[in-house]
């Protein structure tokens, strides 16, 4: 039986990279967490790491694509753990090569996991919160969609959906009056094992662009998102004038992008070599942590973390001090 004192997370793609972080984070705050990826042993690997840190956790085998099995996923984790508090959809997938190179069926995969995989989740998580007048949703989205990135044309597609999805239902929910919040939140190029999935048309194994950050840092500012009423939320302040830049000086960011030839986003290290499996049509029989193979580049932190934090933690402890009641 579950310990209904517990709040519950529910994160898709939870059994690697960005998604296994984010579950061990919530675990560490005292949540209960189900899991939602393909692969079984990964999904384990992360059920030891959030029972190490002392939560409960469900995990269910289900593709964020077929939205049968995904439903039938989160019923069985809510009969697990309890009603879901909070729905983070993080599952995605890319592929690195020219457009003419990718084939169709593997752009539409793409397109398919990233975007219509967080659809189906929204749909799934807002008929379990709308239930209940409340929860929010975090779409793991990415600071491509405020620029498309040549070589990544299907994912920069899928993940300037997802904001622009995002918004929808945000308004529409504002239309209803809903207490169910959703946000976006963009992180920057992040050391996770999606570019060892990652299929490559390059020659080579794809890498990030730098700056590179830990997929810890993204994360925290997942957690973050969950715990405050942001629209939108940028995980690095390399993502917030990546953005502003897009909006006042586009001409300048398009010349910039342009410059990421293939050269520049491709990798010969030999460790990124031997950990490269795409999964994009079935996935890893390997474990995979949370980091990938660019550990030696990948800053720890983010001072735009920090400071969502610091700004959480002062609004927690002004509401403390207003709801105590005066002696006397």
């Amino acid at each position: 039986m579950y310990d209904s004192r517990k709040q519950v997370v529910i994160i898709t793609g939870g059994s690697s990279g960005i998604g296994r972080c984010t579950a061990r984070l919530f675990a560490t705050h005292g949540w209960n967490v189900g899991i939602i990826a393909r692969g079984m042993a990964a999904m384990e690997a992360t059920a030891r790491d959030v029972r190490a840190q002392g939560g409960d956790v469900a995990i269910a085998e289900a593709d964020v694509t077929d939205t049968v099995a995904l439903g039938t996923a989160a019923d069985g984790i809510i009969a697990q753990l309890g009603p879901v508090d909070v729905w983070i959809n993080c599952a995605g997938t890319g592929i690195y090569g020219r457009f003419d190179d990718v084939r169709e069926n593997e752009f539409q995969r793409v397109t398919d996991v990233t975007y219509h995989g967080t659809v189906n989740g929204t749909r799934i998580a807002l008929r379990h919160m709308r239930a209940r007048g409340q929860g929010s949703i975090v779409n793991v989205c990415s600071a491509i969609a405020f620029h498309g990135v040549p070589l990544l044309s299907s994912y920069a597609g899928a993940k300037g959906a997802v904001r622009a999805f995002t918004q929808a239902i945000r308004g529409e929910l504002r239309l209803e009056k809903s207490h169910v919040r959703i946000c976006s939140v963009f992180p920057a190029a992040m050391n996770t094992p999606f570019f060892s999935h990652a299929l490559s048309h390059m020659g080579w194994p794809a890498r990030p662009a730098k700056p590179i950050y830990q997929p810890e840092v993204a994360a925290e500012g997942i957690w973050l998102a969950s715990r405050g009423n942001h629209s939108e939320l940028f995980i690095t302040g390399t993502t917030e004038l990546f953005s502003l830049a897009t909006r006042f000086m586009p001409g300048v960011i398009g010349w910039c992008v342009s410059q990421l030839g293939m050269e520049r986003q491709l990798t010969r290290d030999q460790r990124a070599v031997e950990l490269c499996e795409p999964t994009l049509f079935n996935p890893s029989d390997r474990v995979r942590g949370g980091r990938g193979p660019f550990n030696h580049q990948a800053r720890g932190w983010s001072l735009q973390v920090w400071m969502l934090g610091m700004r959480l933690k002062i609004f927690a402890r002004i509401k403390r001090i207003l709801r105590m009641k005066p002696e006397g």
